[in-house]
């Protein structure tokens, strides 16, 4: 698999690096680089010394438009795919450490099925804050360095990624909805899958260890 960087023009249908946020990132990372980091991989929606911020604000007026949005990070180690999800918004990341965003786009999906051929791989430097669009699939980011791991903020708007809204399935995405304004596609080989989410990843489970 080719790793990509986010300055290179692959890059260009799935997001963009942003720019002139140099102060607002920089005060991001000054909390964002002492959030807990576990073994494995962990997402808080919404962290408390990230919504208390001024950059709160910043994301919220010049990244949403001064929609009401969440501040949360994940943080951990990760080399998988496992699962891909998408929102009806674009997302903001910004790591303290270089990661990898494994991607894919939401018209790539024949039938509720994305062959995971599909999927490109992405490295994000430290420091640059970039947006991955509504229509791109993505998850948890993977690690550069296996020592470090990742601490990655994840910027959306507010209520994305909580409880799941109770409703009557009506319509073929709905089998896809796994928490509020999230829909997964699962691998066969993830946690996700045996939890019971939508199934609807075929091929390979892409690890990305041997390319790093």
């Amino acid at each position: 698999m080719k790793i990509y960087s986010v300055f290179d023009p692959e890059f260009k249908p799935f997001g963009q690096v942003v720019t002139g946020m140099d102060d607002t990132a920089a005060e991001i990372l000054s909390v964002l680089k002492d959030s807990p980091q576990g073994p494995g991989v962990d997402y808080v929606p919404e962290y408390e010394p990230l919504q208390e911020l001024p950059a709160m604000v910043e994301i919220s007026e010049h990244c949403y438009g001064g929609m009401p949005v969440q501040l949360g990070w994940c943080n951990g180690f990760n080399t998988k795919l496992n699962c891909l999800e998408y929102h009806r918004d674009s997302e903001f990341n910004l790591g303290t450490e270089d990661f990898l965003l494994l991607l894919a786009r939401q018209d790539e999906i024949v039938d509720g099925i994305l062959d995971t051929s599909k999927v490109k791989a992405f490295r994000v430097p430290a420091g640059v804050l970039i947006e991955v669009f509504a229509t791109s699939l993505h998850y948890a980011p993977c690690h550069c360095d296996p020592s470090r791991g990742f601490r990655v903020l994840v910027a959306l708007p507010m209520g994305t990624n909580t409880e799941k809204p109770d409703i009557t399935p009506r319509s073929p995405e709905d089998k896809l909805l796994w928490a509020r304004n999230k829909w997964l596609l699962a691998h066969p080989e993830s946690v996700e899958a045996r939890q019971g989410a939508y199934i609807g990843l075929a091929g390979e489970n892409i690890d990305i260890a041997k390319y790093i």
